[in-house]
């Protein structure tokens, strides 16, 4: 009886050490997982750029009295002038002859027919209306052509006005030309106009042409407190 507990007690022993080492031999063991890589955070957000604040430095000038203040400005009103002085003189003679007949007229009195003064109010009345579309007619094409003499001039002193803030360190530039400018007031070492008109004089090399005639209109250069000046215009007819 022993013996037989005995037999089954080794066998039973060696079937558990064959067990053991087929699951040892045979069956590979599960690999542990690979470690996964880290994440790597998020780079943090660049801060904003705050733009830096420079100090101002404001510069007014009036333009369009610049350009003609400028001696090449003042030569180009003198030549739209000199082109339109025999426009002009027919122009003064047709209104010197409309205002005869109708001093003519007046000095007739009751000495004419009502016919005949029917007849000179007729004439005078259409001498007047020619004499109106004429000068409207002169008065459009000088002012196209003194626009077009400005512009070119216009140009180029832009171009010294850019560099002349440039050079001097002027952080905003502001047109005073229009009476509707929003500057109401400044001090006057602000006011760049002259100083620009002799920066192009310089570099034009034009020299600054003969005073015009006393009829003759030309242009003056205007702080930004005084009114701007008209533009040059033909002496109207005399009515």
């Amino acid at each position: 009886m022993n013996r037989n507990l005995l037999l089954i007690s080794v066998l039973s022993a060696g079937c558990f050490a064959a067990t053991a080492v087929a699951q040892t031999t045979g069956t590979p063991t599960p690999a542990a997982p690979a470690a996964q890589p880290a994440t790597p955070s998020a780079a943090p957000a660049a801060a904003p750029v705050v733009p830096q604040a420079i100090p101002a430095k404001i510069a007014l000038i009036a333009f369009e009295q610049a350009v003609f203040a400028t001696n090449e400005g003042q030569k180009a009103v003198q030549d739209v002038q000199k082109k339109f002085e025999p426009t002009k003189a027919k122009i003064d003679a047709l209104a010197a002859e409309v205002d005869s007949l109708q001093k003519q007229l007046q000095a007739a009195g009751t000495t004419v027919t009502e016919q005949d003064r029917a007849t000179k109010v007729k004439a005078i009345d259409a001498k007047q209306k020619q004499l109106n579309r004429d000068a409207e007619e002169a008065q459009t094409n000088y002012n196209t052509d003194l626009q077009e003499a400005y512009s070119k001039v216009a140009q180029k002193v832009s171009v010294t006005l850019k560099n002349y803030v440039a050079q001097n360190g002027y952080t905003l530039l502001l047109d005073v030309s229009n009476q509707q400018s929003a500057v109401m007031w400044a001090v006057q070492n602000t006011d760049v106009t002259e100083a620009v008109v002799q920066a192009y004089n310089t570099s034009s090399g034009v020299a600054a042409p003969p005073p015009s005639s006393p009829s003759a209109t030309r242009p003056r250069t205007a702080s930004p407190t005084t009114p701007r000046p008209a533009t040059p215009r033909p002496p109207a007819p005399k009515q």
